[in-house]
């Protein structure tokens, strides 16, 4: 069967295929520290999963409006009034299935051929492609470690054209844990009052994972009067450990949400309506779980990081929020090991942990920033500390 052009021009998520073949290699008999696909090792708390039992019993099992259930709505709705301090009404909001779905909804229905998105580099894997299937064309802004990975309005004027339409935002970062400032954003905010034509994206799934006492901000909060032209996404599955429940929520416009709702008409319809009871649970029910978890990824943070800097030739970048180590590696490249193996690059360095410490890690071309990898330290310590040891035994094989 044919395959349109489009489609071939896009990878496979880089994430989802080496989670998939360190899943093979386990199957297979291999012992695996798989540190690849971000998701929590918590489990969903059990007054969640009661909340979904309830309803699946209640009948809550048919058809939900396309944009989510009133009561999810206007939970989120009142949710970004009082974490976020912006103006939402239960019309501003759409549920959709994963914060993925809703950033590729709005890309489908915003972007004509040939229309530009700025994307800073290290993004999130899936951002360049999902903008090339909607038929625009992902404009690379890349930050650096010497700045904490932080994109500037100076480093987006050197890449905003006529085309330009969308600034995708992440904070915190995936893969690097970058928290970006309401001073960082109000900066952002000058740029993008300079150019009307364009529109921003805060991705903040990652919200809720925030280190040493930081605040989080959002556009929306910080410059309310660029409304008009800012999509916040959002969802439960990392904040609450439902990453395979699969509900996202976004907020924006009234008459742009329409239109992505429109479009979630014709391609899935309404997310699960039991993960939307479970939701509804996760954003009107007690809390405070997320500060012990918070506690919890801060203590791996520091545990991966304190480790890893024993080897004078990794350099891990120490993350402000969510919950991935960015390992520069850049030091091995160039390497051998005592058979002769050369390392070339960071997916050389990546396989070397998974072939000879058993260790998956994300290289770091995967997310737009070569010579680094991304390991997810949402696992046990233990299991933590195992992975980092084997590394390092990697790293001193290498000459």
């Amino acid at each position: 069967m044919k395959v349109n052009r489009t489609l071939k021009s896009v990878r496979a998520s880089p994430t989802v295929t080496i989670a998939n073949e360190a899943r093979q290699l386990i199957a297979a008999g291999r012992k695996i520290i798989d540190l690849t696909e971000g998701q929590p090792d918590f489990d969903t708390p059990e007054f969640i999963v009661e909340a979904a039992y309830r309803a699946a019993l209640d009948g809550q099992t048919r058809y939900t409006a396309v944009a989510g259930t009133a009561e999810l709505r206007q939970a989120i709705s009142r949710k970004f009034r009082v974490d976020n301090g912006f103006d939402c009404e239960v019309d501003n909001v759409v549920v959709g299935n994963g914060g993925k779905q809703l950033i590729f909804n709005a890309m489908m229905v915003s972007l004509d051929a040939g229309d530009e998105v700025l994307v800073p580099a290290p993004y999130w894997v899936s951002y360049p492609d999902i903008v090339k299937l909607a038929g625009g064309v992902p404009v690379i802004v890349p930050t650096s470690p010497e700045s904490g990975f932080r994109v500037t309005a100076a480093a987006l004027r050197e890449r905003v054209g006529e085309r330009t339409r969308w600034l995708l935002l992440n904070s915190p970062c995936n893969p690097t844990g970058t928290v970006l400032e309401a001073r960082d954003l109000e900066d952002i905010a000058e740029f993008l009052r300079a150019h009307p034509k364009i529109s921003v994206m805060c991705d903040d799934i990652y919200e809720k994972i925030v280190f040493d006492g930081r605040r989080f901000s959002t556009m929306a909060q910080v410059a309310p009067d660029l409304g008009q032209r800012i999509l916040t996404v959002n969802g439960v599955s990392k904040s609450h450990a439902m990453t395979g429940w699969r509900i996202g929520y976004a907020a924006g416009p009234r008459a742009f949400v329409a239109a992505m709702i429109k479009f979630q008409g014709q391609s899935t319809t309404n997310a699960s309506s039991v993960s939307q009871a479970a939701a509804l649970a996760a954003l009107t029910g007690p809390g405070e779980y997320m500060d012990e978890w918070c506690e919890a990824y801060e203590r791996k943070r520091d545990l991966v990081s304190e480790l890893l800097s024993a080897s004078g030739l990794l350099r891990p970048h120490v993350p402000q929020g969510a919950f991935y180590s960015f390992v520069d590696c850049r030091r091995l490249i160039g390497c051998r090991l005592a058979d002769g193996t050369a390392v070339s690059d960071d997916a050389d360095i990546a396989g070397q942990f998974l072939k000879l410490a058993g260790v998956a890690v994300i290289p770091g071309s995967a997310f737009g920033c070569p010579g680094f990898v991304r390991l997810c330290f949402a696992k046990e310590d233990r299991r933590l500390r195992d992975a980092c040891l084997g590394m390092l035994d990697v790293v001193d094989r290498l000459t």
